[in-house]
């Protein structure tokens, strides 16, 4: 059931389905269904309500002038979506929003989370929570966005994926999906991570890399 899905929601965290329940009747809300590849939200778009994921997923990506998409992050159930831009003068979403497959979405109107915030206190210590988490990964993201090459892309990947000690790590996406997050062709990837196989850099076997040359990967995050 719906709110047994959104009691495991960031935004509901420490309340029981029943009182999710509770607190949306005294709002108005919506639930909407999406195909696989419906746009929810074109990037510039204004952020006029709030979106919580109740089955499905859905991606954020970014496309560059040449018209190539970038994949920023995939969101599942039972995420909230855009949670950042829903207040603030540039309140506008700032990727596009498409649905990975079949999705179904709560969509609460701003209004409707102002007054969830004033009467929840749960819910606005959680919201409170998940912004400050989001502004971290933003950050993160950018940073990551900045390497210019390839290789220095792969390198934080790697490095971040291992905690900064782990010598082995398994590599949790498919190459297909790394190179639409990476924003490159998937030969182009296959072939970065095969020369720093060679070069000694790392061991890849599949899913499964050996940090070989940590020095090294480091090095390669100022390129």
């Amino acid at each position: 059931m719906m709110e047994d899905i959104l009691a495991m929601c960031p935004l509901f965290r420490g309340m029981r389905p029943l009182q999710v329940i509770e607190v949306l009747e005294k709002v108005h809300y919506q639930v909407k269904r999406y195909q696989r590849d419906d746009i929810v939200a074109f990037g510039g778009d204004e952020c006029l309500h709030l979106h919580i994921v109740i089955s499905g997923s859905v991606k954020g990506e970014m496309v560059d002038f040449s018209g190539k998409s970038i994949k920023i992050e995939d969101i599942e159930a039972p995420r909230p979506l855009a949670l950042a831009f829903l207040f603030g003068r540039e309140n506008r979403y700032p990727v596009n929003i498409v649905a990975n497959n079949e999705v179904v979405l709560l969509v609460l109107p701003k209004d409707s989370v102002l007054q969830l915030l004033q009467l929840s206190m749960v819910f606005l210590s959680n919201y409170l929570n998940v912004v400050s988490n989001r502004a971290q990964f933003l950050s993160d993201k950018l940073r990551f966005l900045s390497f210019r090459s390839l290789r220095g892309k792969v390198a934080h990947y790697l490095l971040n994926l291992s905690g900064g000690k782990a010598i082995e790590v398994v590599v949790p996406n498919s190459q297909e999906e790394l190179a639409e997050m990476f924003g490159v062709a998937r030969p182009s990837l296959a072939r970065t991570i095969r020369e720093m196989h060679n070069e000694g850099l790392i061991h890849a076997s599949a899913r499964n890399i050996q940090i070989v040359n940590r020095d090294a990967l480091v090095a390669l995050l100022e390129q």
